[in-house]
Formats: C-alpha cells, structure tokens, sequence
C-alpha cells in the first residue's frame, strides 16, 4: 500500500490506498487537533483532487467547520491565506512533483505554516485509534472566494522590493520574454498573469489548467526539454518551470540551458541581501541539502548563513528563531517573510524580476556571476536499518565534520556529501557538491558502495 506520511503531510497512490475512507479519517483527525474556527481548503488541480475536495468539504461540514474554499490554486496561495485571514489552519490537496496517479494533503496552522513535529504527532495518534465518532446534524457554513488568485498577486507586486525599486517599468522598458511551464496544473493561470503584471511578454506551454500532465512533473532538466525548445525557439530572455503546485520555481536561460534549481534560492538571497543591505541584519537560512553557493554569496555582501533539517516547516522555524530575511531550499523554493513564511514561486519571480530590473546581463550572465560548484542528486531505494547506514559513513569519512540533524551530512573543505531518507518518497536521497562532476561521483559512490 503506498501511503506515505511525514511532516511534509500525506501521499498516496490512486488505487492503492488512496480512497475516500483515508480522506475523511484526516479529515476528522485534523479538525480534533485544531483549536475551533474557519479552515481554508485549496487544490493543485492535478486529476483526482476534486474528489479529494468534495471528502474534505463534507467531512469538514458534517463536524460545524466553516471553510474558506479557493479551488483550484498554488500552495502557497492556500498558506498567504490562511496567514492573512482569521482562519486556524488550511489544507491544500496536492502530491506536490509526484507523478500522475499521486495526490495528498498537506496540513498548515494558523500561521500558514505546515505543522509541526508536535502536531503531526497528535493528528497521526488521533488518526491509529481508528475511533471516529460524528455529532448530530449540526449546520455549517462555507465561503468560497471568487478569484482568490488576485489577491495574492496584489500582494507580490507591492512588496517594497518590487515597488521602491520601480520594477514594473523597468522591465516594461527591457522589453522582456518569458516562457512558462506550468504542467497545466495549479500555476497555469496565476504565473502568466504575475508576469504580465510585472511588465512581460508571457509565452504559455503547458498552461491549460486541465491538470494532466504531459511530462514528468518534477521540475528537473531532463523533464524540461520541451521548455527548453521553446526559451531557444521563441527567442526568449528565459524560461520558467513550476512544479505542481507552484511551490517551486526553477529557471532556464536565453539558450534553452536549465542554470540549475540549486541558483533559485541563491539569485533570491542575492537580490534580497542587495535591496536591504545597510537596513537590515542579513541572516538566511536553508537546509542542509541546499548548494554551498550561499555561504559564498553571503561573503560578498557581509551576510549569516544558518542551516536545517529538510522540510518547509523545519527552515520555517529556524528562519523565525533567527530573524532571517530571507530562506528556502535548493529544490527551487523561495521563502520570503515579508509576503508569507512558505515557499513561493511567485515570490521567488519577484525578487528574480528585481535582479532582471536592475542589470543588463542576459540570464546565463546573471547565472555565470554566482560561484561555481557541481552539485549531483540521486535516490535510491533502502530497506534496512538506517542507523547502521549512518555508523557506516562515520566510518567511512574518519576525522571529517559531520551533522546528523537530518540523516548524515559529511562537510569537507571544498564539497560535502548528504544522505537523508525522503519525506516524500519511500526512498533515500544521497546529494553531493564539489568542483566537479568526478568529485561528486566519487563521493556518491563511496556511499552507494555501502548500502
């Protein structure tokens, strides 16, 4: 049975186990752990989610919970939501980059936040008792917002970034072409209409919102040859790819070459270490399977760079303990407080927009200026004793520095080497960054020898 749960929320495979049952039994459970108040409810748009919906909306309803219902929407739109409102929590249906016939729930606070270590405790507890006991008829009410893009929108074009810098008619003036690959799912409408807000020439692939994706959904170069084609064909400035549901942004410059996921996080922090040098501290933070291209960008300007485990909630947290300014992951996902504490692709446009206003570099320019590292990611499937695996690196890697705040991380003077179990895939991650492919290959392999 493919279910998978972790603090990234549940994922599940249509047809086995993922069924109505499931949907309602955390349902149920999430309304028992949260305090009394409105709930907010948004899908990615990927096949099957309406279904998931109309389970969520009656379960919710037949317990008195009044919802704040969006529809079709990016994740973070679901997480500025609940943040902005007076609702208790939000549930966005999504299976994020996983394949077609996955979905899931992901479970934010009050805040907008995904839930805690804490609170995913209680939910799952609540979830194995298996005793689920419904009130008599009880009426319910539920709002559902017209045009809940907009607001969001709104709120990434008056960021100060975006309005004291005049970015709008600066890149009106440069004229600018992007291309977009949103696989037709929950960034098909609110992406293209960001970017024109912002003053570009929006070139739509794979934007029809039907939620049937036409490649493989993760947005990885070798699921992004399509985008490529048409950045180089168009003659654009670059293009754009979004996952699913819209948390992740990952760029593609004027030659049709992805620059790397690894440069999102990096191009943002540099742009916001730009605009407010000498107003605030500089403190980011990312987690540890995020390039070293930070620290060193973080030299230039004077900046403090922390570290986390992986997970949204977990750089969350340590982004609120520290006062950072600026965070996220080297997946392509940008966090930004002064629109909402969650991933963002259209806040990572706007700070990418801010550095695009602001230079005459074309893409690849802009790429090429920050520091140089290779950086190979791979997965593997892994049935044993984690532990054991963990004892063997120290092994392996005598009289080196290592974290184990999530798996194993191995530092060296110029490169490091991570392996950590997914949160969202029943498989383990091993990450490597050097000088060279052939370094990181290296290191891999010393850590795939020993599985």
């Amino acid at each position: 049975m493919a279910i998978i749960r972790s603090i990234s929320g549940l994922r599940a495979q249509f047809g086995s186990g993922l069924t109505p049952q499931l949907i309602c039994n955390y349902a149920y459970s999430y309304s028992k752990v949260m305090p009394s108040g409105k709930i907010v409810i948004g899908k990615d748009g990927r096949l099957g989610s309406s279904w998931i919906e109309k389970c969520l909306i009656g379960t919710f309803e037949s317990l008195g919970r009044e919802l704040i219902i969006l529809g079709m929407v990016p994740t973070p739109t679901v997480q500025f939501y609940t943040e902005k409102t007076n609702a208790i929590g939000g549930i966005v249906i999504t299976a994020s980059h996983n394949p077609q016939d996955w979905c899931g729930l992901k479970f934010l606070d009050g805040n907008g936040v995904f839930l805690n270590q804490e609170l995913n405790e209680k939910l799952w507890a609540l979830l194995d008792a298996n005793d689920f006991v419904f009130p008599e008829l009880v009426i319910s009410k539920s709002e559902v917002i017209e045009n809940p893009n907009d607001k969001h929108i709104n709120d990434v074009l008056n960021l100060d970034i975006i309005k004291k810098n005049d970015t709008i008619s600066k890149i009106t003036s440069k004229k600018k072409k992007v291309v977009v690959d949103a696989v037709n799912c929950s960034g098909s409408l609110i992406i293209p209409s960001l970017l024109e807000e912002l003053g570009y020439e929006v070139v739509r692939l794979y934007c029809d919102a039907s939620g049937v994706f036409l490649h493989t959904p993760e947005p990885i170069p070798e699921n992004l040859e399509k985008l490529s084609e048409e950045v180089y064909n168009t003659n654009s400035d670059f293009g754009l790819a979004i996952d699913p549901d819209a948390d992740r942004l990952v760029i593609i410059d004027e030659n049709g070459e992805p620059i790397g996921e690894e440069k999102t996080i990096v191009l943002a922090a540099k742009a916001v270490f730009d605009f407010y040098k000498g107003k605030k501290d500089l403190i980011a933070t990312v987690n540890l399977s995020s390039s070293r291209m930070i620290e060193d960008l973080a030299i230039e300007f004077g900046a403090k760079i922390e570290r986390s485990a992986v997970g949204e909630i977990n750089v969350v947290e340590k982004m609120k303990s520290n006062n950072s300014i600026i965070g996220g992951e080297g997946s392509g996902g940008v966090i930004f407080p002064d629109s909402h504490y969650g991933r963002d692709s259209l806040v990572g446009i706007a700070l990418l927009s801010y550095l695009v206003s602001n230079s005459e570099l074309t893409m690849s320019e802009l790429a090429d200026s920050l520091p140089s590292y290779e950086i190979v990611k791979t997965k593997f499937t892994f049935d044993k004793d984690f532990s054991d695996l963990v004892n063997s690196v120290k092994n392996e890697f005598k009289d080196s520095k290592f974290n184990t705040e999530d798996g194993i991380r191995v530092d060296f003077p110029q490169s490091w080497v991570q392996v950590r179990r997914s949160n969202t895939e029943p498989i383990i991650r091993i990450i490597a960054e050097a000088k060279s492919k052939e370094e990181c290959n290296s290191l891999i392999s010393k850590i795939s020898n020993l599985l």
